[in-house]
């Protein structure tokens, strides 16, 4: 055992996220962590990593285990370059470093500094930092940010600083790496390669996702729901055969404790009655204490909240009639998303794009062609860098009427004057960071020329998981799955007839993705996507169109 954690209680706010719950993680163990946005799972690293010592607990860290964790913030790391910011953080690289850099022009012949300065050489050689700065380049060539390396981190997207992280994890060789979401933002052939090193690594690794793709690699799942942290052994098929027993035998267990609760509150009137109607001294006592004690369990029962029940899709059609009708009784909110059900009902061209090339200095693509009609899914496939978001936002632009920066070299793009598109981004307008969700959610129909009003904000913030707190928080400090959410109500407002979705499961929980997936299936509109999510592609389909 390398970690081990016990959480008797970590509150943020108002909120209880943990209450006594532990878990541990072995050597060499690949652990899946999983849970709906907000339950905890960011905190739980931030506890795990250091970062966050105001909890109630203990942890306990193998003897000699080095741990390396992804960071979400880079304050005060603006200014470092990409080689040196990954270096840093590797194990005794900064302490064997200063040793042979430092000694030979100090030691003399003091045998102390000597037996050091060898020793520093074969651990330095062992580690493999001899070659170090060539498999840095070779894993950031790989996410295509080998020219990045002199860049400092100021200099970096937000999504270019994630895989920075990724790549900074790939390279420690620790013995306990803590990765929050790696593959949001990878393409195809980046995410196939961290899968190949996270199959192959020797390190033990808790890594947060709802990439199923990578969820299938792990030996095991954590699921913080419910102030817990639950334990589920095998990878993500694993852990939905498990969780949908599991399911059942809660539903059960809550649904007797439902009934027992009824019968309590029934028999605690009863012995009321009785007690009063009763003259009897020793009557009057007996029926006092039944009552008292009927009191008792039933404020023990009733301080039980209800469990939170979610099964995917496939598993509630194998659960039969009867566990399927108690799942939609009990099962958890999820999201409701408005506006994809479409409305044009036939099959009208709506974008038609032919022989295109287009760049900005030089052409990214060349020769692409391909049609959108009502009803159609095209999925545009590729690269990061191949020219996607660019003919996305080239695209969009002709819909709108406005200039692009791009350059058409040849072919032409013709869209439906009458066309209405809904568009869901990888980045939260800048325009709506510092207004306050409630704000912003306004502001979004607005700038429609949309009505809304003060009860239909509310009921799209309960529709899409936000709580009346919610409201106030400035969009900036949302989290990551909460941005996806509003930018889910941002891209449904005025009820579109084409979807452009740039990777949409990137932060999204696994209720929310398959609630994103069912209701996408649904829609009579048409969709334009990119995603580099396999899953994701498989249940959406559609012709590809690869750059």
């Amino acid at each position: 055992m390398i970690l081990s954690a016990t959480l008797h209680e970590k509150s943020f706010g108002a909120k209880t996220l943990f209450k006594d719950t532990s878990f541990s993680i072995e050597d060499g163990e690949k652990v899946g962590l999983i849970g709906r946005n907000g339950e905890g799972k960011t905190t739980l690293f931030r506890i795990l990593s250091g970062e966050d010592a105001d909890f109630q607990g203990e942890l306990q860290l193998g003897k000699g285990v080095h741990m390396v964790a992804t960071r979400q913030e880079h304050h005060g790391f603006e200014t470092q370059p990409v080689l040196e910011y990954i270096l840093q953080d590797l194990p005794k690289f900064a302490q064997l470093k200063y040793i042979l850099d430092t000694y030979p022009e100090m030691m003399g012949d003091n045998m102390r500094l000597i037996n050091e300065y060898s020793n520093a050489l074969e651990q330095f050689d062992s580690l493999g930092y001899y070659t170090i700065e060539n498999e840095v380049q070779k894993v950031l060539d790989s996410f295509q940010l080998g020219d990045k390396i002199s860049a400092t981190l100021g200099e970096l997207s937000g999504g270019q600083k994630r895989l920075i992280e990724v790549a900074k994890v790939m390279l420690s060789n620790a013995q306990l790496a803590l990765i929050d979401e790696p593959t949001n933002h990878m393409d195809y052939v980046a995410k196939d390669k961290f899968l190949q090193w996270m199959s192959a690594a020797n390190d033990a690794m808790i890594v947060i996702s709802h990439d199923r793709d990578v969820l299938e690699k792990v030996d095991r799942i954590l699921e913080v729901k419910d102030q817990k942290i639950l334990n589920y052994k095998g990878n993500y098929t694993d852990y939905l055969r498990q969780n949908s027993t599991s399911t059942g035998s809660q539903m059960n267990e809550y649904e007797l404790t439902q009934r027992r609760i009824t019968n309590l509150k029934a028999k605690s009137i009863e012995y009321q009655r009785f007690k009063e109607k009763a003259r009897d001294p020793g009557t009057i006592q007996r029926f006092k204490r039944l009552e008292q004690q009927t009191r008792d369990e039933l404020a023990k029962l009733q301080a039980v909240e209800k469990p939170t029940f979610w099964v995917d899709r496939e598993s509630v059609q194998d659960m039969g009639l009867k566990t399927g009708e108690q799942y939609q009784k009990y099962k958890a909110k999820n999201i409701r998303l408005h506006g994809v059900t479409g409305e044009e009902g036939y099959s009208r061209l709506l974008v038609d794009v032919r022989d295109l090339s287009l760049g900005y200095d030089a052409p990214l693509f060349k020769g692409v062609s391909f049609q959108i009609r009502e009803g159609e899914v095209v999925e545009l496939r590729g690269r990061n860098g191949a020219g996607k978001t660019t003919l996305v936002k080239t695209l969009l632009a002709t819909v709108r009427e406005q200039g692009f920066s791009a350059k058409v070299f040849d072919g032409v793009i013709d869209v439906d004057k009458k066309i209405r598109v809904g568009v869901y981004e990888q980045e939260t307008a800048s325009e709506l960071l510092t207004m306050t969700l409630a704000a912003a959610i306004e502001h979004i129909f607005l700038s429609r020329g949309l009505s809304v009003g003060d009860t239909k904000v509310r009921q799209l913030m309960s529709d899409y998981l936000f709580t009346t707190g919610d409201a106030n928080i400035p969009v900036g400090q949302l989290s990551g799955g909460q941005k996806a959410r509003l930018q889910l109500i941002d891209m449904l407002a005025d009820t579109p007839s084409l979807l452009v979705l740039d990777e949409p499961t990137n932060h999204l929980d696994l209720p929310s993705i398959e609630e994103l997936e069912q209701a996408l299936n649904n829609y009579s509109g048409a969709i334009l996507y990119i995603s580099h999510d396999t899953y994701f592609r498989k249940n959406l389909g559609g012709e590809v169109i690869q750059l």
